[in-house]
C-alpha cells in the first residue's frame, strides 16, 4: 500500500505539471464580481497595511501556499523551496496529504523539510477525511502534526477525487462524526478543506457545529482532481474511471459562490482557494468574506523552477493585491472586507436562488 501511495503522489505532481488539469468550461465566478473604482482613493499606496491575523497567527499578507505535495522523494525539493520563500515573506503554508509518510516512515522528511526551512511561519498539516473513516484516528493525526510541528491540521475532503480515482476510497460514512471527535481530542485547530469542488452553506454549518476552527472552501475554477485522475485512469486503461473523470471534470461549486455561501453562514474564518490566479482574485475573495487566500497550482509551477521564481510569483501577487486595495481606497485588509462589490451574472443568480442577498454588497460604505 505504501508503494502505491508514493507512486500516486508522484503521478499527481507529474500530471499537474504536464497535463491540462484546470477546469474546462467551469469558472471561479470571480468574473461576475466587480469592485467600485475610487478615483479619489485618499490613501497612500505605499502605506497600505496588508497584514492580517488568522487563528492567532500574524501574516504579512492574507496569502498562503495551499496543500501541494509530499510523500514522494521528489517532493522534498518542492516543499523546501516553497517553505524558504514563505519564511522570508512571512506568509503561511499547507503541505499535501501526509498519508504516504504515515505508511512509510522514510518519507517523513519530504514533509519535515517545511518546518526546517520555515521555523516561524504558520504550517498546516494534512490528512484525508476518507482515511479517518477507514482506520485512522487521533494517533495518526497527532503524528501528522508532530511531523512538521504544525500550527493546525487540515482534514481534506475529496469525494470527487476518490470517486474518480482508480483505487479511490469512497466510504465517507461517519466522516463528520470523526471530525467532531478529533476536534474535541486534538490540541491544535482543525481546518476542513475541500479539494476543488467547493463547500456549500449547509455543510459549512455542520462543520462549524462539529468544532472545526476554519474552512477552506477550495471551489471550482482551478485544478480539477477529477481531471488528474482522468489521466491516471487513462494510463491504466481503466475505461470506467477514465469516463468518470471526464464527465465530472467541472463538477462542483464555483469558488466565488462557495466563499459567499460559507462566509455568510458561519462565524469561523474562511480560506478561499480554487483558481485564484492574481491579486485581483485575492482582493475579491477577501471582499466576499474570506480571511485568507490560498494558491497551489501556480506555486507548484514556480517551485519546480526554484526559489527565485517562487519568490517573484508571491511578490507580484502581493503587489497586485496592494494595487487593487489602492484603487478601492482600502488602507488595510479590514477596510477591503468592507469595500462595495457588485455581484452579477450567474453568480448573483445562484446566490439569489439559494436565498442570499448580495445586492446589499453594492452599497457597502455608502454614506
Amino acid at each position: 500500500m505504501a508503494k502505491e501511495t508514493r507512486k500516486r503522489k508522484a503521478d499527481h505532481i507529474k500530471i499537474s505539471l504536464n497535463r491540462k488539469v484546470q477546469a474546462r468550461t467551469a469558472t471561479t465566478g470571480f468574473e461576475d464580481i466587480y469592485f467600485i473604482h475610487k478615483t479619489l482613493p485618499e490613501i497612500n499606496k505605499q502605506e497600505i497595511d496588508l497584514s492580517t491575523t488568522f487563528l492567532g497567527h500574524k501574516f504579512s499578507a492574507p496569502i498562503i501556499a495551499g496543500a501541494i505535495t509530499g510523500g514522494t522523494l521528489g517532493a522534498t525539493k518542492i516543499n523546501a523551496t516553497i517553505a524558504e520563500v514563505i519564511e522570508k515573506l512571512g506568509l503561511g503554508m499547507g503541505v499535501g496529504s501526509q498519508r504516504a509518510a504515515l505508511e512509510e516512515e522514510k518519507l517523513e522528511k519530504t514533509f519535515a523539510i517545511t518546518r526546517k526551512k520555515a521555523p516561524t511561519v504558520f504550517l498546516i498539516a494534512n490528512i484525508g477525511g476518507a482515511q479517518l473513516v477507514n482506520g485512522y484516528g487521533i494517533k495518526e493525526v497527532r503524528k501528522a502534526v508532530e511531523m512538521i510541528d504544525a500550527d493546525a491540521i487540515a482534514i481534506h475532503l475529496n469525494p470527487l477525487q476518490e470517486a474518480s480515482q482508480p483505487e479511490g476510497q469512497t466510504n465517507f460514512k461517519g466522516v463528520l462524526e470523526k471530525i467532531a471527535e478529533l476536534a474535541k481530542e486534538l490540541d491544535k485547530p482543525i481546518i476542513v478543506k475541500e479539494t476543488g469542488a467547493g463547500i456549500a452553506a449547509e455543510e459549512a454549518k455542520k462543520l462549524e457545529s462539529a468544532g472545526v476552527r476554519a474552512i477552506d472552501i477550495s471551489g471550482v475554477g482551478g485544478t480539477s482532481f477529477a481531471a488528474v485522475e482522468y489521466y491516471r485512469a487513462k494510463k491504466q486503461k481503466d475505461n470506467y474511471q477514465h469516463r468518470l473523470g471526464e464527465v465530472f471534470w467541472d463538477w462542483g461549486i464555483p469558488t466565488a459562490i462557495s466563499i459567499a455561501e460559507v462566509s455568510e453562514t458561519v462565524n469561523i474564518p474562511v480560506i478561499a482557494s480554487g483558481g485564484i490566479r492574481d491579486g485581483v482574485d485575492v482582493a475579491k475573495a477577501l471582499a466576499l468574506g474570506a480571511s485568507l487566500t490560498s494558491l497551489s497550482h501556480p506555486i507548484l509551477q514556480a517551485a519546480v523552477t526554484g526559489v527565485k521564481a517562487t519568490e517573484s510569483m508571491f511578490s507580484l501577487l502581493i503587489e497586485e493585491l496592494r494595487n487593487a486595495m489602492f484603487l478601492v481606497g482600502a488602507a488595510s485588509v479590514e477596510h477591503l472586507r468592507k469595500a462595495p462589490l457588485v455581484v452579477m451574472g450567474k453568480t448573483l443568480e445562484w446566490l439569489r436562488n439559494r436565498g442570499f442577498n448580495f445586492e446589499k454588497f453594492a452599497t457597502r460604505g455608502r454614506s
